[in-house]
């Protein structure tokens, strides 16, 4: 089992940034590798056992379930349904904490994973460098310019 954690700093208050990323079905707004996502079953985003089907700018099609979701927390975690790539047994954690000085943000999105044997290196680079790097650098970004903007 490969066991991945990559953390970053949002430069903004915690309760803001967790409303950014709370929706389950919000990456489409945020994350540059994704193009389209949906609800399946028309239910809410914030259903626990929810599944998000979503597109990648390449095509590539994914489902993941979602398995937790604590506002007290500011956490939620998920698995990998469907995908084009060798992962298997994917589930992902996103946990936010208070940075106090500053009033910033901690990210920490963190998983565990199985691939075929010789593509370890090739997916966990995938995933924190294409996903949770990309990630992190497009909800800074967000924020960077809600700051510029002079909004609250």
């Amino acid at each position: 089992m490969i066991r991945l954690v990559r953390s970053t700093i949002i430069e903004a208050p915690t309760d803001r940034v967790w409303l950014f990323l709370r929706d389950f079905n919000g990456h489409d707004r945020w994350h540059p590798a994704v193009a389209k996502s949906a609800i399946e079953r028309g239910q809410s985003a914030d259903k626990l056992g929810c599944i998000r089907r979503f597109f990648l700018r390449d095509g590539s099609e994914l489902r993941e379930r979602l398995l937790s979701l604590s506002d007290l927390e500011q956490s939620f975690s998920y698995c990998l349904l469907d995908t084009p790539v060798p992962l298997f047994n994917y589930v992902a954690h996103v946990r936010l904490a208070p940075v106090t000085d500053g009033d910033r943000t901690f990210w920490e999105w963190r998983c565990s994973f199985s691939t075929r044997m010789g593509e370890e290196e090739e997916m966990t680079r995938m995933i924190g460098i294409d996903i949770y790097d990309a990630g992190f650098a497009a909800v800074r970004a967000h924020f960077a310019g809600m700051a510029g903007e002079g909004r609250p």
